[in-house]
């Protein structure tokens, strides 16, 4: 006769969200902050950066930010969150509030993104794989989503079924690859820029506006 395994079987872990209207997002997010940022009306001036997490948004935010202050880096954590405000955490009147010259930061696909013809987008895309591993690395280290000793097989499964927060990145790269030739969507990926960091931020500035294209550079 056998025995019988001592193992139990567990339920995976699930890090700490919160459904909204069929969107997902971090727990400790308020819901009221989170609607009012769908609501959020885009000025002409706008420029909004949306990426899928950890595909890049840190990075693009402080070279945006670099080029609207000629180079001049943000001086405290403070700063950088108050300049480039993160909408759906924020709210929408932290936008309204921010600096101008400055960036809007979004994890948005398309069709959820506060839209105007006249505001910018740069959205910014990643390997799959790596954005995974390190959007489990970000749920795993903060405390949160309460996930603290959560595994990386459990987080893989909720990520290639598009139930982590912020939803599917395939459905919101797909949503956004499509408005790839729209005249005011700079579409870009987290390799291209790392390739050639220095053509690629010149992309980023003439799109943002003739006034920060640098002209006779050669690189």
């Amino acid at each position: 006769m056998s025995t019988p395994s001592k193992e139990k079987s567990q339920k995976p872990k699930i890090p700490w969200y919160n459904d909204v209207d069929g969107f997902r997002i971090p727990g400790m997010f308020s819901v009221e902050a989170y609607k009012s940022a769908l609501a959020y009306k885009p000025r002409p001036d706008d420029l909004i950066i949306v990426t899928y997490p950890k595909c890049g948004t840190t990075w693009v935010q402080n070279i945006v930010a670099c080029i609207f202050r000629e180079g001049k880096p943000f001086g405290s954590a403070l700063e950088f969150f108050s300049d480039t405000p993160f909408l759906e955490m924020t709210g929408a009147e932290a936008a309204e509030k921010m600096k101008r010259p400055g960036a809007i930061k979004v994890h948005l696909p398309f069709r959820l993104t506060p839209w105007s013809p006249e505001a910018k987008y740069i959205f910014v895309a990643r390997n799959p794989k790596d954005c995974c591993v390190s959007f489990y690395h970000h749920t795993e280290s903060m405390p949160g989503y309460v996930f603290e000793d959560g595994e990386f097989d459990d987080y893989f499964e909720l990520f290639i079924n598009g139930e982590v927060d912020f939803g599917d990145y395939f459905d919101t790269t797909l949503s956004w690859w499509e408005h790839r030739n729209d005249p005011n969507v700079l579409f870009i990926t987290y390799e291209q820029l790392k390739k050639d960091t220095v053509n690629n931020v010149l992309k980023i500035a003439e799109f943002i506006g003739h006034e920060y294209k640098v002209s006779g550079v050669h690189v």
